[in-house]
C-alpha cells in the first residue's frame, strides 16, 4: 500500500530544498554583477546618502494623513539604514481627530539589487528585507487608555519584505509588506497598523 504522507512530505521536502538552492543562485549571480558595478564605481559618501519617506494622504469618512521623512546612508552596496521623524493626524466621524508623532529608525538588505541581471527580461525590481523600530506619542484619550492620563508613549517593532522599482540613477518607489513583532498595541481601542501593514515609499 503506497504511503502518500511520506510521497507528500518528500515532494514538500524537495519543494524547499529547490526553492533555497534557487534563491541562492539567485543572489550568488546578482552578487557577481554587484561586484562588478563596485570595482567601476565607488560613490564617496555623498552620494551615498539618500533621502525621502513614506507619505501617506486619505481624505473622506476617514482622514488619514501619514508624513514619515527619512535621510539615510548605504552602509554597503546591500545594507542601508536610515532614521527620520514621524507624524500622523488621524480623525473619524465619532472623533475630533488626534495627532501623533514620534521617530523610527530602519535597516534594509537588499536581496536582489536587479532581476535583470538573473532573468534577462527589461524588468529592473529589486527585492529587500525591512526591520524598523518606532517609538510614537499617542493621546491616551482618543485611544481609550484608561490607565494614563494626558499622551502615552509605544514602541513597536516591523519587519518584512519590499519591492523597489528605480525611477531614475539614484530614486526609486518602493512596496512593502511588514507586520509587527509585539504586542505594543494591543492594549489601545483601534489598530495603529494594518495586518500586514502595506507602506509605499519614495526615495532619492
Amino acid at each position: 500500500m503506497t504511503d502518500y504522507k511520506k510521497i507528500y512530505s518528500t515532494l514538500y521536502k524537495l519543494t524547499i530544498i529547490s526553492l533555497v538552492m534557487l534563491i541562492f543562485c539567485f543572489i550568488t549571480t546578482d552578487e557577481i554583477y554587484s561586484q562588478g558595478r563596485a570595482e567601476r564605481d565607488n560613490p564617496p559618501i555623498k552620494e551615498r546618502l539618500f533621502y525621502g519617506g513614506n507619505f501617506g494622504l486619505q481624505f473622506g469618512s476617514v482622514t488619514d494623513i501619514d508624513i514619515s521623512p527619512v535621510i539615510g546612508i548605504w552602509l554597503l552596496p546591500r545594507v542601508n539604514v536610515a532614521a527620520g521623524p514621524k507624524y500622523r493626524y488621524y480623525k473619524d466621524p465619532y472623533s475630533d481627530g488626534t495627532g501623533i508623532f514620534g521617530g523610527r529608525a530602519y535597516t534594509e538588505f537588499m536581496v536582489l539589487q536587479d532581476l535583470n541581471n538573473i532573468i534577462p527580461l527589461g524588468l529592473n525590481f529589486g527585492f529587500f528585507l525591512h526591520a524598523e523600530y518606532e517609538i510614537l506619542s499617542l493621546e491616551s484619550s482618543f485611544w481609550k487608555y484608561n490607565h494614563e492620563s494626558g499622551r502615552i508613549l509605544r514602541n513597536t517593532g516591523l519587519a518584512g519584505i519590499g519591492m523597489s522599482q528605480p525611477i531614475g540613477r539614484r530614486s526609486s518607489i518602493n512596496i512593502m509588506i511588514l507586520w509587527t513583532l509585539n504586542d505594543s498595541f494591543n492594549d489601545l481601542m483601534y489598530d495603529l497598523y494594518g495586518s500586514p501593514e502595506v507602506r509605499f515609499s519614495v526615495i532619492f
